[in-house]
């Protein structure tokens, strides 16, 4: 072999060695965080494949840091609630596996949201705008299916490549968490996220025998109230189209069939909020 071939052979395979970082597979277990299962450097194209344990260690560093700017409730009533409905969506979820944390946060405006890991969270404005236990569980439903469809994994692999933070051996995963808490927080999911998110969050309702119905009811309710729309719509898709897709898509007869209509139930679960 001549030197000069052998040069670019060497060569091919230090670059080759250099960009193939690979997020390590590490056994079930959830206890650890970002750093002790994840490698200095995270090559780009892993992260909308990453393992269950990896994504809930990413969500808890994103948590810590959110938790530093939101006000967590530590009303134990209505986190027990909130945390009772969403176990049971999650009971019937393709990734019920995935130990998710649901959190109450102490703010008015009425919005939730979802971030890696199976971590959501839902504002005491929210809670207290709902009229029952289904229509609650339908913006839980939606905020899992986020979850259940890595919509913030496929984003994320998108903002690492789109700003440019990759380099020959990958990602800091400190970086990484800046950009997911950025995501989270300040850019809205694309259209046709929203839109899954809708249908499986129905599918979620229906599977958990929650009345469908309260999914759509909220929506129309907000729509209705005046003064413009909350946050919870502010950054998605047009809300009358996504009532009409959901319309579509439920059958009229069973649209009330399940649980979580009753008014004066839900007032009582949430009484202290009020």
């Amino acid at each position: 072999m001549s030197r000069l071939p052998r040069r670019l052979l060497y060569g091919t395979l230090s670059l080759v060695t250099a960009v193939s970082v690979l997020v390590v597979s590490t056994p079930v277990g959830y206890g650890f965080s970002l750093f002790d299962i994840l490698p200095n450097v995270i090559q780009v194209i892993q992260i909308s494949s990453m393992s269950d344990r990896q994504e809930v260690a990413l969500g808890r560093q994103i948590n810590d840091r959110l938790v530093r700017d939101v006000r967590i409730s530590n009303n134990r009533q209505v986190n027990n609630y909130v945390n009772a409905i969403g176990q049971r969506l999650v009971a019937v979820s393709s990734r019920a596996n995935l130990p998710f944390t649901f959190q109450v946060v102490e703010d008015d405006n009425i919005n939730a949201f979802a971030t890696l890991g199976g971590f959501v969270y839902v504002n005491t404005g929210l809670i207290r705008r709902a009229d029952n236990e289904a229509e609650l569980a339908g913006v839980v439903a939606h905020e899992i299916a986020h979850v259940t469809e890595r919509h913030v994994l496929a984003r994320l692999r998108q903002a690492a490549i789109a700003e440019g933070v990759m380099n020959a051996a990958g990602i800091n995963p400190d970086v990484l968490v800046n950009i997911a808490y950025e995501l989270v927080i300040n850019r809205p999911n694309s259209r046709s996220a929203e839109y899954e998110a809708d249908e499986v969050g129905m599918q979620l309702l229906i599977a958990g025998n929650y009345a469908p119905v309260g999914m759509i009811n909220f929506f129309e309710r907000l729509l209705s109230g005046g003064g413009g729309l909350p946050q919870f719509l502010n950054t998605h898709p047009d809300t009358r189209n996504r009532v009409a897709r959901l319309r579509e898509i439920l059958d009229p007869s069973r649209a009330a069939v399940g649980d979580g209509l009753d008014s004066n139930h839900y007032r009582q679960q949430i009484q202290s909020l009020i």
